[in-house]
């Protein structure tokens, strides 16, 4: 009794991985920019805190008393207070929206240029939360989608970017060194000295969030642009080989 060959079992197809997929940025930025503009309205908010308790801080540090003084030192504590829980919030809200549009523009970038981005895509959300590294690593990433997003054959300058990244920079270093100043503030005249460190801080803060609304706007706009264009064209040299390769 002969003993029946085996039947090999076929190996399973081939499948290839899924890459990344074009997918309409234009929802994602207005929702960013909605909340960075809420941003800035918070700022704005905190500013005229801020002045509030500039204000109150500089009497009593010349001895300027009045029967409402502890008034108004109470209300502008108050108001200080809430800016504060404002920017927060809006802080964290436009943080989640910023981040969601950052990754699916980085996304279509790789569909734009697969070769262009010099981080992988992990660091899109996680080098904003790595120390030291978050100084650089997101501006560059910002670059490359903003180099892989231009048209065909344009590539407009950075300028925009480095600003708003210096921007950023400064101004969480001016809140880091002004918020220690004022929770060091005994008397009045370091409480005033700390409020007009703060004040800084709220403005460059609100020039930052308007830089990255610029950003978010142009970023977008070349990205709908480049997916209308369509495919890039082939070059001269490489369209020539291509027509005699055909014919």
């Amino acid at each position: 009794m002969t003993t029946p060959t085996p039947v090999p079992t076929p190996a399973p197809p081939f499948v290839m991985p899924p890459g990344p997929v074009l997918r309409p940025p234009v929802a994602l930025g207005r929702v960013a920019v909605a909340l960075l503009a809420l941003v800035i309205a918070t700022d704005l908010f905190a500013v005229w805190a801020d002045l509030a308790e500039l204000d109150i801080a500089g009497d009593l540090a010349d001895g300027i008393l009045s029967p409402g003084t502890l008034d108004r030192a109470d209300r502008a504590d108050t108001l200080y207070r809430a800016a504060g829980l404002a920017q927060t919030g809006a802080l964290l809200a436009a943080m989640v929206g910023y981040l969601c549009w950052l990754w699916r523009v980085r996304i279509n970038a790789e569909v734009f240029n697969p070769g262009g981005q010099s981080k992988v895509r992990g660091w899109t959300i996680g080098a904003w939360f790595c120390p030291v590294v978050n100084l650089w690593f997101p501006r560059r990433i910002v670059l490359d989608i903003w180099d892989s997003s231009a048209e065909w054959a344009k590539r407009p300058g950075h300028a925009l970017v480095n600003c708003w990244w210096f921007g950023w920079i400064v101004s969480l270093l001016v809140y880091r060194v002004a918020d220690g100043a004022y929770g060091r503030a005994d008397t009045p005249a370091e409480i005033r000295d700390a409020a007009r460190q703060i004040l800084v801080s709220d403005v460059l803060d609100a020039v930052a969030a308007l830089l990255a609304v610029l950003v978010v706007l142009r970023i977008t706009r070349m990205q709908h642009a480049r997916a209308l264009a369509g495919p890039e064209p082939l070059p001269d040299s490489s369209r020539n080989v291509a027509e005699t390769f055909f014919q």
